[in-house]
């Protein structure tokens, strides 16, 4: 029923929808078969707006100050946006122009008088696609897996839309119970002083910064300038085969792999310092705490809403980077992520955070977490995608990645796994970032990394 009043927004949905900070969702989907709008707005109609009635509300403010969803009539065709560009030209030129309007669309606010979300339609052939497909959403309709999941009912396999889609298996370090008398206590011992300690810092992060370094330009309202985004993509076997050599997962490769590329980038601007004290904010899915066992079960379940934290990782850094081990980065950033997971100040954050957006305001909180983002040197966000290749009505997806506008840093990291593949998905403030340089640091810190490792060079790095 259109006009009616639906719950409330999350405690968190309601902090990255405000004044301070405002969160959205850019999901790029790169097609061998571009839509064009009457084909998008007949797939968004009957297959985008009825997955959640979120996809049909505006956010409205009541007379309590509470911000809440309120059901609306939805015109699809008005959040499909075509831009024009010239035709004929190259592909390498439309790479420029695509890259453009990305950045120009980037932190646009979207309209408050209609649902929050806008598909834009680059019908152009790039280097990367026949057609690309970019999503717009106001982070408050939901998180990655949100939304993830609701996608989950719109792609198919490509040779088999029959089959359902599978995804790579995810391993979690959440501690268990296994084990003797004495090691659960021991445990249970760490834990406690592990989130005391993780929970305070958490706290005092909004007073204490990273070291100044050409990662951070430190300007004001950086989440406004415009953006580069560039994107280096691995062989997820190859990533496992040094995972599987380190006894590390995934996610510890990739943030070593950052770690490394990070000094490298320094040492080549002439600006290394050596040892630096620079952390990651890492987006931490807390659903985990729920007990799924895998990705697809967690995706099934269907919740919505904001379910994340941050983990606070410091960054491994060294003052000779020509003479340490390119090992290091990964067993070092493995060992730190691995102690920030033995602990509950994520989960104690969060209770934190609405205790005081319900005492304080929406806009308090959000500014403890815009103090947390502006303090660290950079956030690293990750999504499994499938293993097949899926498609968008009948239309094959060549790959997909997202990013994150509105964080107040200068650089953000995304990474989506497809196909076999990991894309890694640099989001850096223009003109200060020089984003070639830092491609180029990301490729020779994989190499040198899996060259220790494994024994070998890597395949070609995309």
């Amino acid at each position: 029923m259109a006009n009616a009043m639906l719950p409330p927004l999350s405690p968190l949905a309601s902090f990255i929808n405000t004044p301070v900070l405002t969160f959205y969702v850019l999901g790029v989907c790169e097609l061998e078969v571009p839509f064009d709008k009457p084909q998008t707005v007949e797939f968004l109609e009957h297959g985008f707006v009825p997955l959640s009635k979120r996809f049909s509300s505006i956010i409205v403010t009541d007379e309590k100050k509470v911000q809440r969803w309120k059901k609306v009539e939805c015109q699809t065709e008005d959040h499909v946006i075509v831009p024009e560009f010239p035709s004929g030209l190259t592909q390498e030129e439309y790479d420029v122009k695509l890259e453009d309007y990305i950045s120009d669309i980037y932190m646009e606010q979207l309209p408050e008088n209609r649902p929050p979300w806008e598909v834009h339609l680059f019908m152009h052939p790039t280097s990367n696609a026949a057609g690309t497909m970019l999503f717009k959403l106001n982070h408050a309709l939901g998180d990655g897996y949100s939304i993830m999941g609701a996608l989950l009912t719109l792609f198919k396999r490509a040779d088999d839309p029959h089959l359902p889609l599978k995804f790579p298996s995810a391993s979690s370090r959440l501690p268990g119970l296994a084990g003797s008398n004495y090691s659960r206590v021991s445990n249970f011992v760490y834990r406690c002083v592990n989130t005391f300690t993780d929970f305070t810092k958490g706290i005092l992060g909004t007073y204490l910064e990273d070291d100044d370094t050409i990662l951070r330009s430190k300007t004001p309202m950086v989440e406004f300038a415009p953006v580069n985004i560039s994107s280096v993509t691995f062989s997820l076997d190859q990533i496992k085969e040094v995972k599987s050599k380190i006894g590390a997962t995934v996610n510890d490769v990739t943030t070593g792999v950052i770690a490394y590329a990070l000094q490298l980038y320094m040492k080549r601007k002439g600006e290394f310092v050596g040892e630096t004290k620079s952390t990651a904010l890492i987006v931490m899915n807390l659903r985990m705490y729920r007990g799924f066992k895998t990705l697809e079960e967690m995706l099934k379940a269907n919740i919505w809403g904001n379910h994340f934290g941050f983990l606070t990782v410091s960054l491994p850094s060294f003052n000779d980077i020509d003479s340490v081990d390119p090992i290091e980065y990964v067993t070092r950033s493995k060992d730190e992520v691995k102690r920030r997971m033995n602990s509950m100040a994520s989960y104690f954050t969060s209770k934190f955070l609405s205790i005081l957006g319900r005492l304080k305001g929406p806009e308090t909180a959000a500014e403890y977490i815009h103090s947390n983002l502006r303090n660290s040197s950079i956030m690293i966000s990750n999504m499994a995608g499938p293993v097949e290749k899926a498609s968008m009505a009948g239309r094959p997806l060549k790959s997909f990645y997202f990013t994150v506008p509105g964080v107040p840093q200068s650089l953000v990291f995304t990474i989506v796994t497809y196909m076999g593949k990991l894309r890694l998905v640099v989001n850096s403030e223009r003109g200060y970032i020089d984003r070639d340089i830092l491609t180029s640091c990301l490729k020779e810190a994989f190499t040198k990394i899996y060259a220790a490792s494994v024994g070998e060079h890597p395949v070609k790095i995309e």
